[in-house]
């Protein structure tokens, strides 16, 4: 549910799950999704709309044969950073999430959020969504994930919301997921390593924007993100350009001013501009938060970018995709703008692997 462009779910086939379904109501995310799970059903459909029925029945599938229902519902009405209202009509959406994980009855769910959605001005919206699944599934006391301690170069941190069904799984614990981190985090130089680094100005569109990788020696974050690809996961193209030519999308340049540049350039790592408010990332730090801005119905807010480490400039989206986890064949939006949104609104894969990673392993 909620599926985006496919953190969530590129995370659940690593770690070994087939997706049976991908509802997404937004048309962009949608046709992303599908250009990197080609083999999947997809279904554009307002999730309020529907019912437990008819999503088993979209993914071919009756009652007793879902082993998951996942996804993170809009996190606006929740967010820090926003406006934070208990009645956003947004909200809704999460306690539908629940009902429908109580028609579906699969085997886990996992429901994903901002942390914000644990103020205690929405404990209501928690203990009914809690209720309507009380009795059927053990739920684990929320689960805060910083991606930076599950292989990802950027602190975004999220909860996680999981339950299952004692008699289809085994006992679950949050140390089941702790398991899960890494022993040696990434920094974002680190994660950057072999990206195009003199981005023109100019290539603005989605065929300028394919460039060649710089042979550089491959460190185990570039291995690990790169190497395995799930069968029938992938754009064939992408796969193709990546792994003959070693070319990869989203190096889209930015028409900074001259004054801008001038600004960026004097910047030193970690610290702040002041006009734009963009942080320069720190080689041997972490990336924070990626934001993914406003949608066309609240005003097309394009998010702050950090800048790059060494370059007078905003990163570009491949390299957002690579501090959000995210592999190089791995495809988004063909326009600079919906890249970003769909990036920035998506889960650390490197996250959401870790969390399926730790389930399956306890399934009956």
């Amino acid at each position: 549910m909620f599926a985006g462009v496919g953190g969530l779910s590129l995370g659940a086939v690593r770690a070994g799950f087939q997706i049976s379904l991908a509802v997404e109501n937004d048309k962009h995310a949608l046709s992303s999704h599908f250009l990197n799970f080609p083999k999947v059903k997809h279904w554009n459909q307002d999730i309020s709309k529907v019912n437990g029925a008819k999503i088993l029945q979209q993914a071919g599938l009756t009652i007793g044969q879902l082993d998951g229902l996942v996804g993170g519902p809009p996190c606006q009405g929740f967010s820090y950073i926003g406006r934070r209202q208990s009645g956003d009509p947004r909200n809704a959406l999460f306690l539908k999430f629940f009902s429908l994980i109580d028609e579906c009855k699969p085997s886990f769910f996992v429901v994903e959020n901002v942390l914000g959605i644990l103020h205690k001005k929405y404990a209501d919206i928690l203990d009914s969504a809690f209720e309507i699944v009380k009795g059927d599934y053990e739920v684990l006391e929320p689960l805060k994930i910083k991606a930076c301690d599950f292989g990802a170069p950027t602190i975004r941190e999220r909860v996680f919301f999981i339950g299952y069904r004692p008699d289809l799984v085994q006992k679950l614990s949050g140390e089941d997921f702790d398991n899960q981190k890494v022993d040696t985090p990434v920094n974002v130089g680190q994660a950057l390593k072999g990206l195009p680094v003199n981005i023109k100005k100019h290539w603005l569109t989605e065929p300028d924007s394919w460039r060649k990788l710089r042979p550089v020696k491959e460190n185990e974050f570039l291995y690990r993100l790169n190497t395995y690809i799930p069968e029938g996961v992938g754009n064939n193209n992408a796969l193709q350009l990546y792994k003959a030519d070693r070319l990869v999308s989203g190096c889209f340049g930015t028409n900074h001013t001259p004054e801008v540049e001038q600004r960026y350039v004097c910047l030193r790592q970690g610290e702040k501009d002041k006009i734009s408010r963009s942080v320069r990332l720190k080689k041997d730090g972490f990336c924070p938060t990626l934001r993914a801005g406003t949608g066309s119905d609240r005003g097309s807010h394009q998010a702050l970018r950090p800048i790059h480490p060494t370059q007078p400039r905003v990163i570009t989206p491949r390299e957002a995709a690579r501090l959000q986890g995210f592999p190089d064949w791995f495809q988004f939006a063909p326009s600079k703008w919906h890249s970003f949104r769909q990036i920035g609104n998506s889960v650390c894969p490197t996250v959401s692997e870790a969390v399926f990673g730790a389930i399956i392993n306890k399934l009956l």
